[in-house]
């Protein structure tokens, strides 16, 4: 007869522990199923956001930006030195120039002028087609940006299991901002998913720095080569990595064996654990697991192991860097095409004193140079010149889906008061506070696009929501519930835009309709929908006389747009249709302003171009 195992009585079975049984009810069908399901969730979140990315780059004429990233990433292709775009590192572009190279565009070297007219000339004057350049240079920053969904996933997985994963990646995938921008050929995306990318890894080293503390340093140098505004992160990740490194070292000592059987081992004996947690129950943060490199005789101090950490951390970063520029020019050679400001004070010392390129020092004073100029901005109405503290907060509660910032706040509270899920918080909070502080700092306020890490970073800390258990209540089971429906209003929310992505506001502030009578610039004209104006044209007015106020990169006659500006002849002689970009009757004045109170609405396109009849 064969003994009923009991807790105490059971002989080798642990007194702490009670005897674990398979889960029952509704949630064991979904652990049982659940390695098949994720994968083929995963699989189906990128295929619909790479499916809204392409369609909207096939779409979408040249923004502002664009032409200057993909004239720099070809002038790399054919003359191999930094000349064009030098305030910006040259890895994004080097990213872009992937696709440029497919695209295999007809250039003239010998071409001088600044970096605007340069990729003007190259995409409408030397008989290339815009549109075929454009969704190739396009087309590697897709591709990027799929990948970082991937390490969302990842990140969110391994702090609060399978299902936190599949959050994030929903939230992620369905980010209008992250689906509009990463379906441009800009920087913005991919020095965000650097920054990401880096946390990420870092947490992953507090098991095993060996291999996750370099592969960390690489993405942080990857970030700082492709934007400057990255560099807030170097410090916060590097002290960061420090704190893993100690957490690593605290986990080898403990796995230390006593000092009688020390003595018969090598001095430097990896300790490695061949019993890896299930999938489906992954180890609390805060408790190391034994799979983490431990050394057995390694009697390194604290404090010591903590620099190790930052300095491998900050090293393989700067060699990024200096890899970035040696991948363009071998030389190193500089020659910008306007002119680089002069940067005097605490400032321009602290520039000259940093180890990198000489075309990386001048950048930097190139943006410098532009933090000064007193630009114009516009929020909620309201047109000033200089910068609001509180811009980029106030346009992030505009143009983040409802869903995604009440599960993001949750995840955010849940990190830091749920005891398992607290190591984790330091690698998912610091990063995205530290960059968005000094970015409210900066006097450019023209977007969401210089906090494209929020939404990144809130995804995944609404990843870490805890998830519904067998065990627990049944408020606890709701709890899951409310997360599953607020997943599914923020995709819905996210396909009613499509595929006008980029002037996206919630449903709080009135849908994309609305977004131009609160915010302007790239958070909803960009100069992408001329050639969508050009179709409305040609299918509803043909032959009218069209007067155009176009704000953007593009050359409106070579989408058959044949119109004059209206602020170069007098208001009685403008009959007919006005066309005006948003961002520019946002903050008309003078005549510009006179003419549009003097005619009646006609239409929209894309909700960034606004029509009137006069």
């Amino acid at each position: 007869m064969t003994r009923e195992q009991h807790l105490v009585l059971t002989p080798g079975l642990p007194a702490a522990e009670p005897v674990r049984r398979a889960p029952v009810g509704r949630y064991a069908r979904l652990r049982r199923h659940g390695r098949r399901l994720t994968p083929l969730l995963v699989v189906l979140l990128l295929a619909q956001m790479a499916a809204a990315m392409v369609t909207t780059a096939v779409r979408q004429t040249p923004t502002i930006d664009e032409p200057v990233y993909v004239a720099t990433a070809t002038d790399y292709l054919h003359t191999h030195r930094v000349r064009y775009n030098p305030e910006h590192p040259p890895l994004g572009k080097l990213l872009i120039a992937a696709g440029v190279a497919v695209a295999d565009p007809h250039y003239d070297p010998a071409y001088t002028a600044d970096q605007g007219k340069a990729g003007r000339h190259l995409l409408y004057e030397s008989g290339n087609d815009p549109w075929r350049v454009m969704l190739w240079a396009r087309l590697p920053v897709i591709a990027l940006t799929l990948l970082c969904g991937l390490v969302a996933f990842a990140f969110a997985r391994e702090v609060a299991g399978p299902a936190g994963g599949t959050v994030a990646l929903a939230l992620y995938a369905f980010s209008p901002d992250l689906i509009a921008h990463g379906s441009l050929a800009t920087l913005d995306v991919p020095a965000a998913g650097f920054v990401l990318t880096s946390a990420w890894l870092v947490w992953r080293a507090r098991r095993r720095p060996v291999p996750y503390l370099p592969a960390a340093g690489a993405a942080l140098g990857a970030a700082v080569a492709t934007k400057m505004s990255a560099l807030p992160a170097v410090p916060v990740l590097t002290v960061l990595a420090a704190l893993s490194m100690v957490s690593a070292h605290r986990s080898a000592q403990a796995t230390r064996p006593d000092p009688v059987r020390r003595r018969f081992l090598p001095a430097f004996r990896p300790t490695v654990s061949t019993r890896p947690a299930p999938p489906d129950r992954p180890t609390p943060a805060g408790r190391p697991e034994r799979q983490a490199l431990a050394w057995s005789g390694m009697r390194l101090p604290t404090v010591g192991a903590a620099l190790l950490g930052a300095a491998v951390v900050a090293f393989v970063a700067l060699a990024v860097v200096w890899a970035a520029y040696l991948a363009v020019d071998p030389w190193l050679r500089f020659t910008p095409a306007e002119p680089v400001p002069a940067v005097h004070g605490l400032r321009g010392r602290l520039v000259d004193l940093l180890p990198v390129p000489e075309a990386y020092r001048a950048g930097m004073r190139m943006q410098f140079g532009l933090e000064d100029y007193p630009w114009q901005g516009y929020l909620f109405g309201h047109v000033y010149t200089g910068s609001l503290w509180y811009y980029l907060p106030a346009a992030l509660l505009v143009k983040t889906p409802l869903g995604l910032a009440a599960l993001g706040a949750a995840g955010a509270v849940a990190v830091v008061a749920v005891r398992r899920l607290r190591p984790a918080a330091p690698y998912l909070l610091l990063p995205p506070l530290v960059l968005l502080a000094v970015a409210m700092t900066g006097a450019r306020d023209f977007g969401t696009r210089y906090a494209l890490f929020v939404p990144m970073f809130l995804a995944v800390a609404a990843g870490c929501l805890p998830v519904p258990h067998r065990n627990r209540g049944a408020g606890r089971r709701w709890g899951g519930f409310l997360t599953g429906a607020l997943v599914l209003y923020v995709a819905v929310s996210s396909l009613r835009t499509f595929p006008y992505y980029l002037p996206y506001a919630n449903e709080a502030f009135g849908g994309p309709a609305h977004t131009h009578r609160l915010l302007h610039d790239s958070n909803v004209d960009w100069g992408q929908d001329l050639g969508r104006l050009a179709d409305r044209l040609r299918q509803r007015y043909p032959g009218e006389r069209v007067w155009l106020v176009y704000k953007g990169s593009g050359v409106p006659s070579y989408y058959g747009i044949h119109a004059a500006d209206p602020r170069r002849v007098p208001p009685e002689r403008v009959r007919g249709l006005l066309v005006v970009s948003d961002s520019a009757v946002a903050k008309a004045r003078g005549r510009l302003a006179e003419l549009i109170a003097g005619s009646r609405p006609a239409g929209e396109v894309g909700h960034s171009i606004s029509l009137f009849r006069r």
